[in-house]
Order: structure tokens, then C-alpha cells, then sequence
């Protein structure tokens, strides 16, 4: 399939390769043991496929679609071995996947017609929200652009201290207040210093309790609205930062702010520490969000641009 047959950066898709290790040494292990013994794919290896793809956290309406696509091609084709398994799966996993993330960004880029551009982050605590914020500045800053972030989560007093240790590793300036202070004071005053500065993209972090939805919905809304003031197309682009590792706990986070505020792409983070990386196919297809980012190391240059082929391509090597 010429798709798969890109020109990646090695370091890149060595280190994603490396990332995804766990996750598709335990699919493959299940699957090996799925069709053990199965020369053609029938009715009992879709049923044991299925239960691979469900435990292997791609969640189960995205599972179903999986199974029903390889079921027509088995209709379709009459004979299928249980060696093209792997390939057929690869296809259309890249099918489903190509059906929300439609772009082909390999690389941190910027909209050259909205200037400066505004990147609101939300998600619960502990999903490494502040260290996507910093990588993200970090590799957008390598970039040559001029970054500006805002630490508007002032519920808790580690989250504003903890960006501003990411702004002073990067050496990107940071607008902040009190902790307790109104999320969109600090966000407004960001956005205007930024409109000063001539900046180039603006990183707003925002609160990331969960315990109280409408609170948490008007917040978010209340945020918007006042940058709007500022620039009035702001943010544009919402992104919820999930923990891969959490599996099905990933969906339900994905389900509580999309419901609670407009989510226009997704960060996966701790790819690498999980074997749960099909969560990624199940979130991005079930949410219809693109997967924007994902974290696949420790490193301050393991966030990488979430680009399908290459994610397949290293889930299927």
C-alpha cells in the first residue's frame, strides 16, 4: 500500500516505534493466539479478533466498525488466510483513522492567516497537561515562532509554578496571576500581552477539575468569551490532553469535556509506559476529533505530530 511507503524522519519514527513497543507486542500476542492453528478467516477468528480489539482498549463501537469492514471483505472476497490478517487490519485501521484525522501535518506548523494563533489546553490533572504545554512551546519556539503561554489553571498553585518552570526551560515569556485568581483575567491579559509582543501562538493552560461539569462548562465558556475580546476568533483550537495509559478511563474523559466545551483535536500522552495504545483509534474515531499530538517518551522531544500512516505503519511493523 503506497501510503505506507512514506519517507519518515528516522529519529522520529525510530522513537515511535519504540514508543508503541508495549502495545503492539500485547495486540500481536493476542492475536497470534487468536488464530493459532486458523488457516481462513471465519466466523470464530472475527469473533476472537473482536475480543483482541475490545481488550486492547480500541473501545467497542470502534471495534464493531473494524470487524463489520473486514466482514465485508471476506463477503466480498470469498477466501481470506488468516496471514493477510495483519495487512487487511492495517488498512482499515488507516481507513477508519483517515475518516477524522484528514490532514497530513508531520510537523509543528502554524495557520499563516491567524496571527497570533490561540491553543486553549484543557484536560484533568495528572494526564501531563503542563508538560504537553511545555513541549509544545518548546517545538513550536525550534520552530522560529515566538510563543507566549498563559497559566490560567489558578485553581492550584503547582500548576501555575509548574509552567513556569516549562517557560523558563524553554525561555518563553509567561502571563500568571495569584492562584485564585478569575481563569479569564489571566487569559485576557495574555492574549493582549501577546497582541504586544507580536507573538506568533499563544498556549493557554486552563483548570482541569472534573468533579462539577456546569461549573466547569461555564468556566471554559467564560474563558473563551473574554479572549474574544481581544481576538475575536479566539482560541482556535481547543485541545484536550489524554492519558493513553488510562485506557477506557481516556474515553470517559474524552466523553466529560466534550460534552462540557467545544474539543477541536486531541494530545494522547505516556504512549510509551502503556500497552493501551489502541486507544487512540478508539478515541478518534468514537469522539470524530483528530488526534493532533501524541507522547511517546519522556523526553522534551517525544511529543510528536500525530501523523495515521506512521502510527499504523509502527503498530503493524
Amino acid at each position: 500500500m503506497s501510503l505506507f511507503k512514506k519517507i519518515f524522519s528516522s529519529d522520529k519514527k525510530e522513537t515511535l516505534d519504540k514508543g508503541l513497543e508495549k502495545s503492539k507486542s500485547t495486540f500481536f500476542s493476542k492475536l497470534g493466539k487468536a488464530v493459532a492453528g486458523k488457516s481462513k478467516v471465519d466466523d470464530q477468528v472475527l469473533d476472537d479478533l473482536e475480543e483482541v480489539l475490545v481488550t486492547s482498549d480500541v473501545g467497542v463501537k470502534t471495534t464493531i466498525k473494524i470487524i463489520e469492514r473486514i466482514e465485508n471483505r471476506v463477503s466480498k472476497d470469498k477466501y481470506l488466510g488468516t496471514d493477510e490478517l495483519n495487512h487487511i487490519l492495517r488498512e482499515e485501521i488507516a481507513a477508519l483513522l483517515s475518516e477524522t484525522n484528514t490532514g497530513e501535518a508531520t510537523d509543528f506548523v502554524l495557520p499563516k492567516d491567524k496571527k497570533p494563533y490561540v491553543l486553549m489546553v484543557v484536560g484533568v490533572n495528572g494526564v501531563g497537561k503542563t508538560t504537553t504545554i511545555g513541549k509544545l512551546a518548546y517545538q513550536f519556539k525550534k520552530k522560529g515562532f515566538k510563543v507566549v503561554l498563559g497559566a490560567a489553571d489558578t485553581f492550584r498553585a503547582a500548576a501555575i509554578d509548574q509552567l513556569q518552570v516549562w517557560a523558563d526551560r524553554v525561555d518563553v515569556p509567561i502571563v500568571k496571576q495569584e492562584m485564585g485568581s478569575d481563569p479569564a483575567s489571566v487569559a485576557y491579559d495574555t492574549l493582549q500581552s501577546a497582541v504586544s509582543q507580536d507573538a506568533d501562538i499563544i498556549i493557554i493552560d486552563t483548570a482541569g477539575r472534573l468533579h462539577n461539569k456546569i461549573n466547569l462548562m461555564n468556566e471554559l465558556t467564560k474563558v473563551k468569551r473574554v479572549m474574544q475580546k481581544v481576538i475575536p476568533d479566539a482560541p482556535h483550537d481547543v485541545l484536550l490532553v489524554l492519558d493513553g495509559s488510562t485506557g477506557q478511563n481516556a474515553f470517559e474523559q474524552a466523553k466529560q469535556f466534550t460534552a462540557a466545551t467545544e474539543v477541536t483535536s486531541l494530545a494522547v500522552t505516556k504512549l510509551d509506559g502503556t500497552a493501551k495504545g489502541g486507544v487512540v483509534i478508539g478515541i478518534s474515531d468514537q469522539f470524530k476529533v483528530p488526534v493532533k499530538y501524541i507522547g511517546v517518551g519522556e523526553g522534551i522531544e517525544d511529543l510528536q505530530v500525530f501523523n495515521k500512516y506512521e502510527f499504523v505503519d509502527s503498530f503493524f511493523k
